[in-house]
């Protein structure tokens, strides 16, 4: 079990300036935009790459999920570093390895050399889940997820860019162009951040990877954190099942969209830029349990709306707005609880990010298979099924004797950190977004 964050660990020496420390949220927003962007950096590229290539989109679409499959990796690894390892040192290494990658996949000649590229890349792109463990730490009690809400608002604004304007200048300067951009943005705002980010001191003891391997008994110990992980799984299942399918509906033979078309629908994905300021005052106003169960409420309304949005595409404007206001405020919630239900956020946002990514990455698959046999009803029944089973396995309380303990243990562990101001609030905002 990794050594539990203190007063004195988390303490900064080294008073930043005052300058730094207005714009550090917004430098942290725009790096997190920036290095999210690389995970998705490869998908609407690939038709230029199989160009290049010689090869069909299709045989090189597996790209893409090895982008997946790295950002998983990197959580696993890397992720639960921040309870332990100095955050301005691996930031800025990070950065460096992602940046470095990305110029390694503009300079491949072959499909194997770029998915090693992208992998390595989305390994190491894992900057903003060590980010926003410091945001919660640092932010007033009574605005923390206000603050949380800043850095996912920049998350899915970097989504949003990779698939838009990535597309768009891969079109007009070629692929390569791309990472190369990407890489050089990624390096600068990388390095930038870590010179930016608070001083810390930190002691570790024990293993270096010792927060991977106590992620189990960190999720079994806190029903808080379990809760929260297993609702957004729910979440984003429900939404990966939904939007990774809508292009096969939106270029089938119903719309006979064009993919530059289809592909504009990810516009739609702003609408999560603004939702998430105002989830964030939601959230520090009424509490997670809330603002998730309403956020559950307008998924479940958008269900049927993507399935009229089958035949009717005004149906599919107002879903694909829905789901994103929805996917944004219960993701704010249930990330803030997270971050405030154990004494090792790190470790707890590594839980709850591996499971939101599980619960998007097997609905998706799901998707795809339903689609091919049963057609756009079968993904919206694996979307109606994700969100059910998301809420209904959460609903009822694990024991009002475990919920008890692990707010005692909660206490326990803001108690040790009364040294600090910031850990007194911590203790205050967490009884708020814990209570369900």
């Amino acid at each position: 079990m990794p050594t539990a964050i203190t007063a004195r660990q988390a303490r900064t020496p080294t008073p930043q300036p005052a300058t730094a420390h207005r714009f550090l949220l917004p430098l942290i927003g725009l790096a997190t935009a920036v290095t999210a962007a690389n995970i998705y950096l490869a998908a609407p590229l690939l038709p230029l790459i199989a160009r290049d290539f010689g090869s069909t989109p299709s045989a090189v679409a597996w790209v893409a999920s090895v982008a997946q499959f790295g950002y998983a990796a990197g959580l696993l690894v890397f992720a639960p570093l921040g309870d332990s390892v100095n955050r301005r040192r691996l930031v800025a290494v990070l950065s460096l390895v992602t940046a470095a990658a990305l110029v390694a996949g503009a300079a491949a000649t072959g499909t194997t050399a770029l998915a090693a590229a992208v992998l390595v890349a989305s390994a190491a792109t894992v900057v903003p889940q060590l980010l926003v463990p410091l945001v919660a730490q640092r932010a007033p009690a009574d605005r923390r997820a206000r603050h949380v809400a800043a850095v996912i608002a920049g998350l899915f604004t970097g989504v949003v860019a990779a698939r838009v304007l990535g597309g768009l200048i891969g079109q007009a300067f070629g692929w390569r162009v791309v990472f190369v951009g990407a890489a050089v943005l990624t390096a600068v705002l990388g390095l930038v951040t870590a010179y930016v980010l608070p001083v810390e001191e930190r002691r570790r003891s024990g293993p270096l990877f010792a927060g991977l391997a106590a992620l189990p008994s960190v999720v079994r110990r806190s029903p808080d954190l379990w809760r929260a992980c297993v609702r957004q799984a729910g979440m984003y299942g429900a939404w990966s099942a939904l939007w990774t399918s809508l292009a096969l509906l939106l270029t089938g033979s119903t719309y006979h969209l064009s993919t530059a078309s289809a592909g504009l629908f990810g516009l739609f994905g702003l609408a999560a830029s603004v939702v998430a300021p105002l989830a964030g005052g939601l959230v520090d106003r009424f509490g997670a349990a809330k603002v998730v169960r309403y956020a559950y409420l307008l998924a479940a309304v958008s269900v049927p709306l993507f399935w009229l949005g089958g035949q009717v595409l005004w149906a599919l404007f107002g879903a694909a707005i829905a789901i994103h206001a929805a996917l944004v405020a219960s993701h704010i919630a249930n990330q803030t609880l997270a971050l405030t239900s154990t004494s090792t956020p790190a470790t707890a946002n590594t839980a709850y990010v591996v499971a939101g990514f599980a619960g998007g990455a097997t609905a998706s698959a799901l998707a795809g298979s339903a689609f091919s046999h049963f057609g756009w009803s079968g993904v919206t029944a694996v979307a109606g099924l994700w969100l059910t089973l998301g809420w209904v396995s959460t609903a009822v309380r694990r024991g009002s004797a475990k919920t008890g303990s692990a707010e005692a243990g909660s206490a326990k562990a803001g108690s040790s950190e009364a040294a600090s101001s910031e850990a007194g609030s911590a203790k205050a905002g967490s009884a708020k977004t814990a209570s369900s």
